[in-house]
Formats: structure tokens, C-alpha cells, sequence
């Protein structure tokens, strides 16, 4: 059993946006990331927090606008059109969850060339019909680390449990365009626990701690955790780690696995979005 170290892979990856950031510096290009915050959701602020930590780190500015739940959208509507307007800004970031608004339409309105989450109609669907420039960064961070690992998934049976715009969907379309033979699981599938154990690779974003457990993996497979669960102050996956770890060939842990690939591979997509101007 090989345990799949997120983080060192996301420090290496940091520490090349670095020097990438570096020399833009040099012909006075400074990559800069707008975060758009509504409302006072704990999670949100605490992943806005983690995301300008690591943009300090590697050298991007971050420039965080907050705004009240209650706010007007046309505020927000015109607070992307701004950003959108700005030479400065090189990616626009609306926290996801938005309160109260049409977060779709919202999303919707971020110009495709400054889309750094790939949750743009447009970009979902350029990935669709093959072309990855700028794919949604949880399912980036697992391509990588599927890379990284030496993991090929050609030819591999891939079953991905959640279906989600963020993760499951967005996933199963790089993961076909890389010539894995994908199938999507959710809440509503029946005999999910035969279908997983057919798995090469199990990857589980389903969102409900500890779901899965050693008889839906089958031997040798390997697991990829995207499950984040806070309970009691503590992180839990969605795989029982210690009750699959020794079944699985390679299995991703939470925290350390896929969470610090998604924020390096959302500043990556950052950098890919400033070098092509």
C-alpha cells in the first residue's frame, strides 16, 4: 500500500509557480487573482484565507471583495463586469457557495479568458470536446497527482462516486479524454457497492464521511479521496482510510491528498490564463 502525498506534490508544483511568477515579474507582468466573497459562510472565509496564503507564497497579488448575503446582485453583476475590464486582473474567483443568487448565471458571466475555476459554461464545455486549457481545479489536481504517481489511467476501468459540476462531471470528461473507460456513481445508483469493487480506480466525491468502506474497493485498487467533512472540528474523508488502506494498491489520505493539489492547480490555471495574453 502507497500512500499519495498531496502535499509534497503541491509544494514541488508551488515552487515551479514560482519561478514562473518570477519572471513575469521580470517584463512587469503581475499575476493578479479578484476573489469575489458574499456572505459570512465559515468554510468560505476559511478557503479564501488558505487561497491568499498560497497566492503570498508564490507571489500573486490577491485582492479579496467582500460582499454583504443580502447585497444586490447587479453589485456582484457589476463588480465581474469591472474585473472582467481590468488589464491588472488575471483571474476572477467567485467563492462557491453563493447565498441567495443565481450562482450559475453569476459564474456565467466571468470571462471565459479569466474563468481560473473552469466552472464557465464555456470552459466545461471546451473540455467536453477535448481541450483542457483551463479545467476546473479539484479534477486538475487529480489528473496531476494521478501523473505524478505514475498511474496510468488508459485503458483503466475508473468508476467516480458524485456527480457534481465541480468535480464528478468535469473529471469523467478529462479522464475519457485521456482514454480511461470512466463510469459516474451517485446517490441514486443501485448496487453502487458491485460497481465500485469493478474499479481500477476509485475516486469519491460523494460528501458523507467514512462512506466508503474495504467491500466496495477490490483489491489492489487504487483510491482517490475528494471528500472533505468537518465534524467536531475534525477533517474526515469519504473513504475510511484506515479500514481501505491496506487493500488498495495506492490511496489518497484527508487532509494531504487532493485538498492542496486543488488550491496549486487553481494558481496554475492562474499563470496559464497570464501567459496567454
Amino acid at each position: 500500500m502507497h500512500i499519495i502525498d498531496g502535499k509534497f506534490w503541491a509544494n514541488k508544483i508551488a515552487e515551479e509557480l514560482k519561478l514562473k511568477v518570477q519572471n513575469l515579474n521580470k517584463k512587469s507582468i503581475f499575476p493578479t487573482l479578484a476573489i469575489i466573497l458574499i456572505g459570512d459562510n465559515p468554510s468560505s472565509e476559511i478557503y479564501v484565507r488558505n487561497k491568499e496564503k498560497k497566492c503570498t507564497e508564490i507571489g500573486i497579488k490577491a485582492m479579496v471583495k467582500r460582499l454583504p448575503a443580502d447585497g444586490e446582485e447587479q453589485k456582484v453583476i457589476d463588480l465581474i463586469k469591472k474585473f472582467n475590464n481590468d488589464e491588472k486582473v488575471h483571474g476572477i474567483l467567485l467563492q462557491s457557495p453563493v447565498p441567495n443568487l443565481d450562482e450559475k448565471k453569476l459564474m456565467n458571466l466571468i470571462s471565459p479568458k479569466k474563468d481560473v475555476d473552469g466552472f464557465s459554461t464555456v470552459n466545461l464545455g471546451l473540455v467536453a470536446s477535448n481541450d483542457e486549457h483551463i479545467l476546473a481545479a479539484t479534477p486538475k489536481g487529480i489528473i496531476k497527482l494521478l501523473e505524478l504517481e505514475n498511474i496510468d489511467v488508459a485503458g483503466k476501468n475508473v468508476v467516480i462516486v458524485g456527480r457534481s459540476n465541480i468535480v464528478g462531471r468535469p473529471l469523467a470528461l478529462a479522464l475519457l479524454n485521456r482514454d480511461a473507460t470512466v463510469t459516474i456513481a451517485h446517490s441514486k445508483t443501485v448496487n453502487l457497492k458491485e460497481i465500485t469493487k469493478t474499479a481500477d480506480i476509485l475516486i469519491v466525491a460523494i460528501g458523507k464521511k467514512h462512506f466508503i468502506t474495504e467491500d466496495y474497493v477490490k483489491d489492489d485498487a487504487v483510491v482517490i479521496d475528494v471528500g472533505i467533512n468537518r465534524v467536531d472540528n475534525h477533517l474526515y474523508g469519504d473513504v475510511d482510510f484506515d479500514n481501505v488502506k491496506n487493500k488498495a494498491k495506492a490511496i489518497s489520505p484527508v487532509p494531504g491528498g487532493v485538498g492542496p493539489m486543488t488550491i496549486i492547480m487553481l494558481l496554475s490555471n492562474l499563470i496559464s490564463l497570464v501567459e496567454d495574453k
